[in-house]
């Protein structure tokens, strides 16, 4: 078996209207979502699919790089591939000697991550040619199932939050996380009023990442503190990014402080970052998209470290129902008191509760994802265990440009976000943002 074509393909929904959301200290928009799906075949016809990185730069690297390297291998050899030998050129771009040992470094570590997208599509290619489950591969299912916590709210009164908090734990979720940016005390009123709304068994995350994106009015660490205590009386699951993520020696500070418990990890670019979270105590739960940010082999190992140290992961996983599943996949490897949650994004769509509608992420499988009792059922089926609907790809045309701006007051600046959460913002074009005229609307995004 040979693989004959390789295939990243971009896609974008724009939302019917784009998004003004006030936050404490600025304005977030949010335009479109976007969305890869991964294709490779192979000279008898199997084809494997994976999620991709939903940003150009990943795409080209696919195309340029990727594609030539891995075409006439056999993917069953997925293995023996180790860390793909990418040249430093991409597409004449750049060459070692034009950008340095540290860029080019850099350079090479982004291809090599985008590649470990690109090898889950040839695990399921190989593991449809062998007849057996994705996960039967990658170290053997443990278990069938993986729970869920809905995944939602962001810029919203205290009160439509506990109104969100109380609808995702009816429809059968047994946790649910959001995002506060309302000012530290209106970020505890609102958990005050979630915790009232879903009673003492649902699980309550606090995605605090914008608390450290406010320009002048971020949370200061003693602010940061003093709301952990006084969040521990409504007992979170955990208060995630709180703190500049790359600021290890804050969250060691915090973590000691055992008030609540702490999860990062979303934001590290290597994993000897994921491991200094670990070996040093800087977290209880890890967190980690094995789409985005190093896939399924350096995953395995951040579990070991994660067991060794008693700790927990849960996945970061915010895009289509196949990031999900391919995630779960890999989680179910492991035990549950070791990989313990996988995010699930709720989207609107179908006049279901939830963010903003992002159909795509539900269209681009042709059944949807078995869920009982707030947990994923994994299928057992070959590969993922899943058909595609490759129709998404032409009813989904890409849309470049950033998905989101970030508008902050003081200093005044605007942000961008292009791709997925393991890319780091860059300074934005305004003009871009402006030519789009948005409106303000009903919603809510993710961070």
């Amino acid at each position: 078996m040979k693989i004959t074509e390789v295939h990243a393909f971009l896609m974008s929904y724009p939302l019917p209207e784009p998004l003004l959301l006030p936050f404490h200290g600025g304005e977030r928009t949010i335009l479109k979502r976007d969305a890869m799906l991964i294709r490779v075949q192979a000279d008898n016809g199997l084809v494997g699919y994976a999620p991709g990185p939903a940003h150009e730069r990943a795409a080209r690297e696919i195309h340029e790089v990727i594609r030539p390297f891995l075409l006439g291998k056999d993917p069953r050899r997925w293995q023996e591939f180790g860390r793909a030998p990418f040249p430093l050129s991409l597409g004449g771009v750049a060459t070692a000697a034009m950008a340095g040992e540290g860029a080019a470094i850099a350079h090479d570590l982004e291809i090599t991550k985008t590649y470990r997208a690109v090898e889950i599509a040839l695990i399921d290619l190989a593991a449809r040619y062998e007849g057996c489950a994705l996960s039967e591969l990658i170290g053997g299912r443990k278990r069938d199932r993986i729970k869920l916590y809905g995944s939602a709210g962001m810029y919203m009164s205290p009160a439509r939050f506990a109104e969100e908090a109380a609808a995702i734990a009816a429809m059968g979720f047994t946790a649910y996380k959001m995002r506060p940016a309302l000012g530290p005390e209106l970020d505890l009123e609102t958990v005050r009023l979630m915790r009232a709304a879903v009673g003492p068994k649902i699980g309550l995350m606090i995605d605090a990442h914008s608390w450290w994106r406010m320009g002048d009015k971020n949370y200061s660490a003693e602010t940061v503190a003093q709301l952990a205590r006084e969040m521990a009386k409504f007992h979170p699951t955990w208060l995630e990014e709180p703190l500049p993520p790359a600021d290890h020696a804050a969250y060691r500070k915090l973590r000691a402080m055992k008030t609540v418990p702490i999860a990062t990890g979303e934001h590290e670019q290597e994993e000897a970052g994921f491991q200094d979270l670990i070996e040093t105590g800087a977290a209880d739960y890890i967190q980690m998209d094995v789409c985005c940010q190093g896939g399924f082999a350096m995953g395995q190992r951040i579990f070991g470290e994660v067991a060794k140290k008693n700790l927990r992961f849960a996945f970061h996983s915010w895009g289509t129902a196949l990031e999900v599943l391919a995630a779960a996949h890999l989680g179910i490897c492991w035990p549950a008191d070791v990989v313990e949650w996988l995010e699930y994004p709720c989207y609107s769509n179908s006049g279901r509760v939830g963010m903003y509608p992002f159909p795509l992420a539900d269209g681009i499988l042709r059944e949807p994802l078995a869920i009982e009792r707030g947990d994923l059922i994994v299928p057992k089926g070959h590969g993922l265990g899943v058909e595609i609907d490759e129709r998404v790809i032409e009813k989904y045309p890409f849309i470049p440009g950033p998905w989101s701006f970030f508008k902050i007051d003081s200093p005044p600046e605007t942000v961008a976000v292009t791709g997925d959460h393991s890319v780091k913002w860059v300074e934005a074009d305004t003009s871009a943002r402006l030519s789009l005229s948005p409106r303000r609307g009903e919603g809510r995004g993710e961070g």
